[in-house]
């Protein structure tokens, strides 16, 4: 069960909502309530997995008990949790991964064991770990009571995938939140236009992007690698942001508020502004908890590009258990190190120029991360710079590939990835405080139009429940 499926939409939420709201008074009843809840969430669709996240939760919860009450051995508690954390981690998604890289450096014949992943471990592995360290650097408050510590981790709207939540940016609503009129009215406005997000915009572009990447790479002429590496992305900033507006929404109207995690990456000037403004929970946790243990850049430039260059590959690496995410993490760090040590200088360069170069840098990088293999996605990169002798295979290929819909969607994609659309609403509500009403009427005009397309189209998951 998902946040694009019909069960989801039109049972478990309203069903949900209506329980939490008889409770709205009794913050205790409430969470009881929404751990049971989330709890068959996730078990929906994986049954067995969902004892992976309760045990998870309690080794890191008892591991911060253990730290209050042992003091003198607090730092072995706390990275026992963290080895059991990413232990898990490493099981569940690297398994195959090393085995794979063992057989090919030493010639060996080690059988797979094709190890099922368990959807959003990446996410919920990393809260918990969030919760022993901050207890462990006395930013976080001991919780003395294990269902509000799993509550915390299991939370539906984010638990699938993200943002990734810390545990004392909640603390205080776990304990006490008030549901309002206003905040569910917005919560769930934003929740209609996140599914619109995902499902009109990324699933149309998808369709796209899915059918260059299938194409025989001799075939492939720069037309088509470029159009695929648009759809994709666009295609992947709005599925993900368009589920972290979803979370955002849903915490929001049953009481919750969530940090931002997009903030109009695709208008950065720079790689560095770039990675301020995308997927910021994730890159706060890789800064917090390795960039600034390793040292940051407290120990010279050296030290601070090879931390940055860890970071990235380990970031690349959570993404997937794939070389090509490495090497999407490597390449975004290799950006970095080049603006920070003043190889590149974008900051002062024209404006227009500056986000050519950070779109140009951030689509070819995204082909690392679609392609199926090194191979293809090194091919699509040679085809979309040298790729520019064109048969007429090839244009009549190009067209059956940028249909009008494709066309509409990367029109929409253009003016919804900027603030513009926000400012506008902005705008009219300050003026025209009464035309509001349009702004919900859109809202959930959207909401149908979704609705419609997923009772018509085939399946299309969220790219992040994979991580």
């Amino acid at each position: 069960m998902v946040f694009s499926s019909p069960t989801f939409l039109f049972l478990f939420l309203p069903a949900a909502f209506l329980v939490n709201l008889l409770f709205r008074r009794s913050v205790r009843w409430s969470n009881a309530f929404l751990l049971l809840a989330s709890l068959l969430f996730y078990a929906w669709g994986e049954p067995v997995c969902v004892l992976l996240m309760l045990f998870t939760t309690l080794v890191n919860y008892l591991a911060a008990r253990a730290m209050a009450r042992f003091p003198a051995k607090r730092r072995f508690w706390c990275g026992l949790a963290v080895v059991w954390s990413i232990g898990t981690l490493v099981f569940f998604k690297y398994t195959d991964f090393l085995i794979e890289n063992l057989n090919g450096l030493f010639g060996l014949s080690l059988p797979l064991p094709h190890i099922a992943l368990p959807i959003g471990i990446s996410f919920f592995t990393f809260q918990a770990m969030s919760y022993v360290l901050d207890v462990y650097r006395g930013e976080a408050r001991l919780s003395r009571n294990y269902f509000d510590v799993l509550l915390y981790i299991a939370l539906f709207p984010q638990l699938i995938a993200g943002p990734i939540v810390k545990y004392h940016d909640v603390d205080e609503q776990l304990r006490q939140r008030v549901i309002t009129v206003e905040k569910t009215a917005s919560g769930f406005r934003r929740f209609c236009f996140g599914l619109a997000k995902k499902v009109l915009i990324a699933n149309t572009l998808a369709m796209t992007a899915d059918a260059v990447y299938a194409l025989p790479l001799e075939s492939v002429a720069a037309p088509a690698a470029w159009l695929g590496a648009v759809c994709y992305l666009f295609q992947i900033y709005f599925d993900f942001s368009g589920y972290s507006d979803m979370a955002i929404g849903l915490g929001l109207a049953f009481g919750f508020e969530f940090k931002e995690n997009f903030h109009y990456p695709y208008v950065a000037g720079t790689m560095q502004e770039f990675w301020r403004r995308w997927h910021i929970s994730l890159s706060t946790w890789f800064r917090e908890y390795v960039y600034i243990p390793l040292g940051g850049n407290r120990k010279g430039k050296l030290r601070t590009g090879l931390n940055k260059l860890a970071v990235f590959f380990l970031t690349g690496l959570w993404h997937g258990a794939s070389w090509n995410f490495a090497v999407w993490g490597l390449y975004h760090g290799g950006f970095l190190m080049l603006e920070s040590y003043g190889a590149l200088k974008p900051a002062k360069w024209p404006r227009l120029l500056r986000h050519a170069y950070v779109l140009l840098a951030v689509t070819v990088g995204f082909v690392f991360f679609r392609a199926e293999t090194m191979g293809q996605a090194l091919s699509l990169i040679a085809r979309m710079f040298c790729g520019w002798e064109i048969s007429a295979v090839a244009r009549a290929e190009f067209s059956a590939l940028i249909t009008p819909l494709c066309i509409a969607a990367l029109a929409a994609s253009v003016f919804a990835c900027t603030p513009a659309a926000h400012r506008f609403g902005e705008r009219i509500c300050a003026h025209r405080p009464a035309l509001e009403g349009f702004i919900y009427g859109a809202a959930f005009l959207l909401v149908a139009l979704s609705a419609l397309c997923l009772s018509t189209a085939a399946y299309n998951p969220f790219i992040y429940f994979r991580f």
